[in-house]
């Protein structure tokens, strides 16, 4: 029960104050839809334009050596020169060490299905160096390089840089995911 001398200075504390305005607002029940991301849509525009439209240097063509990469026909090789030098960004990875060779192939296919879906075109495939392998001979280098320049969804590949793998991953871009329209 309230004590009536608690109730009486409660309302000698309060007396002469006013509710506060109503502020109009409406209380949303529903969280608000994820941001996009319009820095980073212009910034894999520009790569891919200037990749497309920009000059071919004398380093250009200096550059690129008997590391493994792949281009799919009909595409500037300076997409493949950008991919090289990192101007793409990688957002997701995947490691298939110790993976037999179907597991591999169906999780790489899954992998880059997944990546597509999402809209993300950079990524890295870790096939390892073959190090542990006998022979020191790396069966999943050659395997996945295939399966790769197999898949429409690449446009490129190349040798990752040493801090990004090596030897033992590779860069791989993605074609953009297609627009499905609104029925």
């Amino acid at each position: 029960m309230i004590d009536p001398d608690d109730l009486a200075a409660f309302h000698a504390a309060v007396a002469g104050t006013r509710p506060l305005p109503d502020p109009g607002r409406i209380q949303r029940r529903q969280p608000a839809p994820a941001p996009r991301p319009l820095q980073h849509l212009a910034d894999e525009r520009a790569a891919l334009h200037e990749s497309l439209h920009g000059q071919i240097g004398l380093q250009d063509r200096l550059e690129g050596g008997d590391e493994p990469h792949y281009l799919r026909p009909g595409l500037a090789s300076t997409v493949l020169r950008d991919l090289r030098r990192g101007r793409w960004v990688i957002q997701d990875e995947i490691d298939l060490h110790g993976l037999n060779r179907d597991d591999a192939r169906q999780l790489l296919a899954a992998f880059l299905a997944e990546n597509l879906a999402h809209g993300r075109r950079c990524l890295r495939v870790i096939h390892g160096k073959g190090l542990g392998s006998p022979q020191r001979i790396s069966v999943l280098r050659q395997l996945v390089r295939g399966w790769l320049a197999q898949r429409d969804e690449v446009l490129a590949y190349c040798q990752a840089r040493p801090h990004d793998g090596g030897e033992g991953a590779l860069i791989v871009l993605l074609r953009a995911a297609k627009k499905t329209r609104a029925a």
